[in-house]
């Protein structure tokens, strides 16, 4: 699978320096330049409620629904962070809000200036329902999508194990229609949730919190058009239609959720070995943090190799980083990877190109490293051992003995 010309790679989820846990470094010229480097056509804003972010927003040149900085496009984006009790249960739910126009946006901020403070987070907290949220968005325009983020994850997640839903239906109720697309999240891939059946576009983004490679457009929805016929409208239809071309993912076993576990106490496990024990994890005798392929399998009305009729193409991919740390034997960030890193962007352009179209004939007449040549062209087709992400802990990549010696 190659990423065609007329298609457009966008990262339509990610956070200013002003949510927590985000580098103070994230700026505008810095998100363009590596989302250049990475081969991202599109981002989010991000976080466009915050009153210091929204002036940094408000200063670009907006066209159709979109901001340019640099002649690099941007998409009115934010998330938010809901806590409440609905049917005699507390929820906790994260959403991501696409807006088609500052006017929109400015009603947007109004609404939830109503409902609470926006300067002390870019990812604020309010204590409404998911209904309500829907409602409130359905007054102001119908064009803003409402799309539930990193669906899966225990406890953000519309689905999540601890806080969330079994169904759409029951979290939205006669509001559900208005829901168009759900966010898969890094521990799960478009072939877990079609098991669910939810009937809604599985679009995928990073939910980066940086603007480093290996962060933003980790994951990502790819769209059927150019920058020439880019509009926030023709975005929006292709999600509703569900007729963009694909989305990119990472291993699912390399999110932070994906197993069952407790970070503390260094213990993980599959589905299987946590209902042999119970839910109890063995070190703290505390139950046990259900992760995403056991919620998966909870929530499960379709077989493990279902695949609806409608369902999109997606590439399963480690970004480049990781393999090069793995080659090497580094971290992600040390100026060894770094290095080699640079210098495969100025040889093949940016990384996406690496990752999915450059061919091995041509990585070899460029000189890469024969064994980083065997680590791309295995993450192409999605071969790279991962040991999966539990309770917030991301999943580490393994070097074998035989993708260590592939060319």
């Amino acid at each position: 699978m190659t990423i065609k010309e007329n298609h457009m790679i966008a990262d339509l989820h990610l956070h200013s320096r002003f949510s927590r846990a985000c580098s103070k470094a994230i700026n505008i010229p810095n998100l363009v330049k590596y989302a250049r480097i990475k081969g991202v056509g599109l981002l989010g804003t991000g976080d466009f409620q915050h009153p210091e972010w929204f002036k940094e927003l408000n200063s670009l040149e907006e066209r159709e629904g979109v901001l340019y900085y640099d002649n690099f496009p941007f998409l009115w984006q934010t998330e938010l962070s809901l806590m409440y009790t609905h049917n005699g249960k507390g929820r906790r739910v994260h959403y991501v809000i696409l807006a088609p126009n500052k006017e929109v946006v400015k009603q947007i901020i109004d609404f939830l200036k109503s409902k609470g403070r926006l300067d002390y987070d870019g990812r604020p907290i309010f204590g409404f329902s998911s209904i309500e949220l829907v409602e409130a968005m359905e007054k102001i325009d119908n064009k803003i999508e409402i799309i539930p983020a990193h669906c899966m994850t225990p406890w953000f997640g519309v689905f999540g194990s601890n806080s969330g839903y079994d169904s759409l239906k029951e979290a939205f109720e006669d509001k559900v229609g208005r829901i168009h697309a759900i966010e898969s999240g890094m521990s799960a891939d478009p072939k877990m949730l079609w098991r669910l059946d939810t009937g809604k576009s599985i679009i995928s983004s990073s939910d980066s919190h940086s603007f480093w490679p290996w962060r933003i457009g980790r994951e990502a929805t790819v769209f059927n058009l150019s920058k020439s016929s880019l509009s926030y409208n023709a975005i929006s239809n292709q999600i509703r239609k569900n007729s963009f071309d694909s989305t990119v993912e990472v291993e699912p076993s390399y999110g932070r959720y994906h197993f069952d576990g407790h970070r503390n106490c260094g213990f993980s496990c599959s589905t299987e070995e946590t209902e042999k024990l119970g839910g109890i994890c063995p070190v703290c005798k505390r139950a046990l943090t259900i992760g995403v392929e056991n919620r998966v399998e909870k929530l499960a009305t379709n077989p493990l190799d279902f695949k609806p009729k409608n369902a999109k193409p997606f590439y399963t991919l480690l970004p480049l980083h990781e393999l090069i740390a793995l080659n090497l034997g580094f971290g992600m960030q040390t100026s060894k990877v770094w290095t080699v890193y640079n210098d495969l962007i100025k040889k093949f352009e940016n990384e996406f190109n690496i990752l999915l179209n450059v061919s091995r004939e041509e990585l070899i007449r460029k000189e890469v490293d024969a064994k980083l040549i065997g680590l791309i062209l295995k993450n192409r087709v999605g071969n790279i051992n991962v040991v999966p992400g539990f309770d917030g802990q991301y999943g580490t990549p393994i070097l074998s003995e035989k993708q260590s010696t592939l060319v």
